[in-house]
């Protein structure tokens, strides 16, 4: 019984590394994107597109693996939460990875003219949103519960500067029609951000519900 624990606790090891792994791969995916839209660099704009088969290739194999483990033997309920967790938590990581290459396809979308604004809300949003997941997914393998709190509330300054940046592109539309096109792909690109966002909330969400057996303030294990 001793062996098969050993070899269960190995493999729920293994299982945290595949989620750091995918959390480190999204987080660049992020990164790079805004670089790519701060630079004009369409080809990294390509290459972050061309990685997101990556992530999802790495989210088939987690929950490959979580189904393994499920199927291996009768997990304690603790075990039990962690896997489930681990399963919600995939989904969320390949939707953030979606948006980064969502955003990174925007990215191409932009003509050669110069952008009607400075960027400063933007890439901010990006480096709260992608610190949210990192530590989301850190908070999961360290089962820090305060820390999964505490990622929830960053979502308020994430949301804020969607606000900002979607309030300064109005004002760009009002003084010329000329702004539209690009205002309406910066909207877009703040909206994946917020998007990004509430799905690392998601992420954190799912932390606690390991920890507790509550989400969202409903029992479920």
């Amino acid at each position: 019984m001793f062996g098969i624990r050993s070899e269960f606790d190995k493999e729920l090891e293994a299982l945290h590394l595949d989620l750091i792994r995918m959390g480190g791969m999204i987080e660049e995916a992020i990164d790079k994107s805004i670089f790519a839209l701060e630079k004009r660099d369409k080809e990294l704009a390509r290459t972050v597109i061309e990685n997101d088969k990556k992530v999802d290739d790495l989210e088939r194999l987690i929950e490959a693996e979580c189904l393994r483990l499920l199927l291996k033997q009768q997990p304690a309920e603790k075990d039990l939460r962690a896997i489930s967790t681990a399963i919600k938590m995939v989904t969320d990581l390949e939707r953030i990875g979606d948006h980064a290459s969502d955003i990174a396809d925007q990215t191409l979308r932009f003509s050669d003219q110069p952008f009607i604004k400075p960027l400063e809300h933007i890439p901010l949003m990006a480096h709260i949103a992608s610190g949210m997941v990192k530590d989301a997914v850190d908070a999961f393998v360290r089962s820090d519960i305060d820390a999964a709190r505490e990622i929830i509330t960053r979502d308020d300054e994430v949301n804020s500067l969607f606000n900002t940046v979607k309030r300064d592109l109005i004002m760009l539309i009002k003084l010329s029609n000329e702004n539209v096109d690009q205002a309406v792909d910066f909207l877009l690109i703040a909206k994946y951000l917020e998007r990004i966002g509430d799905h690392a909330v998601n992420v954190a969400g799912w932390v606690i519900f390991y920890m507790t057996g509550e989400h969202k303030n409903t029992k479920i294990l």
